[in-house]
């Protein structure tokens, strides 16, 4: 896969589709690679006209680690302490403006998920002119009154790091039996290929920490995000068990004109059987670009 130096680091990236289309970029969440945007997915939307492009985020996969930065402790963020959180969302929506700038890309249409969803929603705060249109999936504002999550969601999100890779497989399959969606339930089987090939990439979880803290510690996107012009549309599950529901609505409340779609039964995962009006409802929000 192809590397390139943008904001300062080192971002790993790859493409579907013709550089000559409108370009797409896809920001994934929270500890997850590039790879979590599953090439169908990338192929699918491609096929409707872009220039697909996902990347790993920075202190993930095989983008640039920031091991010599201290390790937080989330718990202390969220009381207040965030001393050592090395890096915010905006630094991350900075890097894929940088990303966007290395490829010789003026504007885009930016689709996130979970963490990602945020770092679109820095985006449209602090480059807003990059964006032809934006898609928020299961994501939130940041403030702090909605998007919570479960006990058993919260619970996962902060399990200690495997020692080895079969202890990193099984615990990534128990993670996703919680955050999955009911209605949509992946095998086993799948679920522990998957992360195999996660762990078989790259496998960091200080990097997951370091994310985990600059969520913590980004400020409440509410008020700029009642600012934007950009036509943006909001993507969430009605049985997502990490980010609430509420924080879809209040992400949707927030940003003027903008799409809000709900899916019941589905999780905190993107279920190939949505992929289809996935696909169609991403589609019909890039026909909204001036």
């Amino acid at each position: 896969m192809p590397r390139c130096h943008a904001n300062g680091i080192e971002i790993e990236y790859d493409t579907f589709g013709s550089p000559a289309d409108p370009a797409m970029l896809l920001v994934m969440g929270l500890g997850m690679q590039m790879t979590g945007w599953e090439p169908g997915l990338c192929t699918q939307l491609a096929a409707q006209g872009f220039h697909v492009i996902r990347f790993d985020n920075r202190d993930i996969g095989l983008s640039t680690h920031f091991d010599s930065a201290p390790l937080p402790d989330p718990f202390a963020v969220l009381a207040g302490d965030a001393g050592n959180v090395p890096y915010l969302l905006a630094d991350m929506a900075d890097d894929a403006a940088g990303l966007l700038s290395a490829l010789g890309i003026e504007r885009a249409h930016v689709v996130g998920v979970s963490m990602g969803g945020m770092i679109v929603q820095e985006l449209l705060l602090r480059h807003p002119e990059r964006l032809l249109t934006a898609c928020s999936v299961m994501s939130t504002t940041g403030a702090r009154n909605v998007g919570q999550p479960t006990p058993a969601a919260a619970t996962v999100l902060v399990s200690p790091p495997a020692q080895n890779r079969q202890q990193a497989i099984d615990r990534g399959v128990e993670i996703w039996q919680v955050l999955q969606s009911p209605a949509y339930a992946q095998p086993e089987s799948v679920l522990r290929e998957q992360e195999a090939a996660f762990y078989d990439r790259s496998y960091h979880p200080a990097g997951s920490v370091r994310q985990l803290a600059a969520i913590i510690a980004s400020p409440d996107r509410t008020p700029g995000l009642r600012e934007v012009t950009v036509p943006t549309l909001v993507i969430h599950g009605e049985a997502d068990p990490l980010i609430e529901i509420s924080g879809g609505r209040a992400t949707a409340a927030a940003i003027p004109d903008s799409v809000l779609r709900t899916y019941p039964g589905m999780g905190h995962d993107l279920p190939p059987e949505l992929w289809d009006s996935f696909v169609d409802e991403i589609v019909a929000n890039t026909k909204r670009a001036a």
